[in-house]
């Protein structure tokens, strides 16, 4: 399966703690990656724009990397910063939100409104977060990062066994919960000029408006590229929704924001055992290549059809 979309940002957050590591990858060409679930298998990815069409980043933080975006600028890119109203009580090591918003808002001046998207998710309801509460803060971060995206993109918290285990006494956002939010938030979004996407939600908010087809889909890459993508059958993509699976260099248990609600992180000294293993001068994110050790070279090849359009 030929690969021409690099995700920074479904396992880690690439541009919060390792942008020297990345950068060097650039400078360099390549980056290897271990399958986490086999981890005798190890890809290396070439980064060459030519045989990149796109680097999508996913972070809380994108401020370490902003100082290289003139390096950046060879590869097309799309980003997606996650902003929330949480505190550090749920989000420990996470920039406070206000200072987000300013590194948002410089970002997307730098790659244009159409490669900046925002993400407002999870979403869990306590006696501190509650859907009135949500709603107001989502009114003021629109009001504030309108004209600078056109897209938020919201989920609600989904219980995995390490979720329960970080963040025991978070529950079930209920049915009444999900469509009063999304309710709200898709009128909010309408007057700021943003819509709202949900994110492996099923269909149930698009009765409010809701984009329900998906985040990082064919029209979201072609958008940020300025080009069409001839995408070949058969490529994956997520059960839920249209979006397109992209390669991941990331691992997982390597996120130094240790967010209570987090996906990709199961123990938190795993992480910190991961992150002290870590060497910007490596070609793999966690340790170096061991002995013996066989890489097995990625199939990349371009989807750009070469007749670029005016999308951005």
């Amino acid at each position: 399966m030929s690969v021409i979309i690099i995700n920074t940002g479904m396992r880690t957050d690439i541009p919060a703690f390792y942008s020297q590591w990345f950068m060097n990858r650039l400078r360099a060409g390549f980056v290897l990656v271990r399958n986490p679930y086999r981890p005798d298998w190890i890809t290396r990815y070439e980064l060459d724009p030519e045989v990149v069409d796109c680097i999508v980043f996913c972070t809380k933080n994108p401020a370490p990397m902003l100082q290289y975006m003139n390096e950046l600028n060879a590869f097309h890119q799309y980003w997606f910063v996650t902003i929330t109203p949480y505190g550090r009580e749920t989000e420990p090591n996470v920039p406070p939100k206000e200072t987000v918003m300013q590194d948002f808002i410089r970002l997307s001046e730098t790659v244009g409104s159409g490669c900046t998207g925002w993400r407002y998710d999870p979403i869990f309801i306590d006696s501190t977060y509650t859907v009135e509460r949500h709603i107001a803060d989502f009114t003021q971060m629109c009001r504030i990062l309108s004209g600078y995206t056109s897209v938020c993109v919201i989920s609600f918290i989904d219980l995995y066994e390490k979720v329960w285990r970080n963040f025991p006494q978070v529950r079930i956002v209920t049915q009444q919960e999900r469509l009063a939010i999304g309710r709200a938030f898709a009128e909010i979004g309408r007057q700021y000029g943003i819509t709202v996407k949900a994110c492996a939600e099923g269909k149930e908010l698009a009765q409010f408006g809701v984009d329900c087809s998906g985040c990082m889909t064919q029209q979201t890459f072609e958008t940020a590229i300025g080009g069409r993508l001839e995408i070949p059958k058969g490529k994956p993509q997520r059960a839920e929704c249209s979006c397109i699976l992209g390669s991941d260099i990331g691992a997982y248990d390597t996120c130094g924001h240790f967010c209570r609600y987090c996906y990709a992180n199961s123990d938190h000294e795993k992480v910190r055992r991961n992150m002290q293993l870590h060497d910007p001068d490596s070609p793999l994110l966690i340790g170096t290549l061991r002995a013996g050790e066989i890489i097995h070279p990625a199939k990349q090849t371009s989807w750009l059809d070469g007749q670029l359009t005016l999308f951005q």
